[in-house]
């Protein structure tokens, strides 16, 4: 790090370093050979699956380890367990890549291996001869309390984002959709600049409007309020102008659009130099010549100014905005 002084090593400090890296080495590179060893003769010993484990707290990205210990509960250990001790080791395998996710969050083959515990888990315990969801209702809701900790941990991690909707999809007992729509909102009340949030509330928002749980035209009134809050607050940040143009829709609505359009003009009285606002803008104004006014001479002379503001504010792009400026020229 800057400003700390380096202490110098010694020739006998450096070569004992060296040392207990290759004995580290050596001794993985072995436990890798007797691994994959055991893996082609199909060894479905409760022995191999201890070294399945040794090697995965090493090498968690060893996605071959991760199949052959699978394959050693589903040949080996599940066809001589009970259900509930079948419960009992998936349980163990959660809590064990619960461990690893700590250190690696964003390792796949971990998330994998905790989707296929909990797709494998069995039915009961039994009531009146009958099995139960408790066991997999239990899983579950552990299961989305573990995503959403991840999430507290780093809300922008897209790999927890996705995986806590796969459980949401698959819980036995789903949860309401209202109450994930307040979930998104304090997610977004803590980060604006949280993409991921305002994605998983597009989704939830358009459940609620198709199943008639929230009606349409006030929600997106009060989607608008909240998306303008994040605008106003940071208009740098992509993630609330996505949000805000997916709410914008193809703009067949012409008040709607008019609206939103004098709101990102005001922005940009006090942001000058806001690239967002001017693309915004653009699209805007683009989408209201298509819909509602194609003839236009004001619209398409706005639209040519804030390109040419653009060409010079961000070069990168030169060559997009040379575009859309021959494309209002047709």
């Amino acid at each position: 790090m800057h400003s700390v002084k380096r202490s110098r090593q010694t020739p006998e400090a450096l070569a004992e370093k060296k040392r207990r890296e290759k004995s580290k080495i050596d001794e993985f590179l072995a436990l890798t050979d007797d691994v994959l060893s055991r893996k082609k003769k199909q060894d479905w010993s409760n022995d191999a699956f201890e070294l399945t484990q040794r090697l995965l707290q090493i090498n968690p990205e060893f996605y071959t380890v991760w199949n052959y210990r699978r394959n050693i509960l589903l040949n080996g250990i599940f066809p001589q367990s009970t259900p509930e001790q079948i419960n009992n080791l998936l349980s163990n395998e959660l809590s064990m890549t619960t461990t690893a996710l700590k250190a690696n969050p964003k390792v796949y083959w971990i998330w994998n291996h905790r989707r296929w515990c909990l797709e494998n888990g069995p039915d009961g315990p039994e009531r009146n001869g009958v099995p139960s969801m408790e066991w997999r209702q239990a899983n579950w809701d552990k299961e989305l309390f573990v995503a959403e900790r991840m999430l507290d941990a780093d809300a922008r991690n897209f790999l927890a984002w996705n995986y806590r909707r796969y459980v949401l999809a698959n819980m036995p007992t789903r949860r309401s959709e209202t109450s994930e729509l307040a979930y998104t909102s304090r997610k977004i009340g803590a980060n604006f600049s949280n993409f991921s949030a305002w994605h998983q509330r597009s989704k939830t928002l358009v459940g609620l409007w198709e199943s008639g749980q929230l009606d349409p035209i006030q929600s997106r009134d009060d989607e608008f309020e909240l998306v303008s809050n994040a605008l106003y607050t940071d208009p740098d940040d992509q993630s609330a102008w996505i949000y805000h143009r997916w709410l914008i829709g193809s703009g067949e609505n012409k008040g709607q659009l008019e609206r939103e359009i004098q709101l990102i003009f005001e922005l940009l009285q006090e942001q000058p130099d806001s690239k967002w606002c001017m693309e915004s803008l653009v699209h805007y104004k683009r989408l209201l010549l298509r819909n509602h006014s194609p003839g236009s001479q004001t619209l398409k002379q706005e639209c040519v100014e804030l390109l040419s503001r653009l060409m010079d504010l961000d070069p990168v792009r030169y060559a997009r905005y040379q575009d859309l400026k021959r494309d209002l020229d047709q």
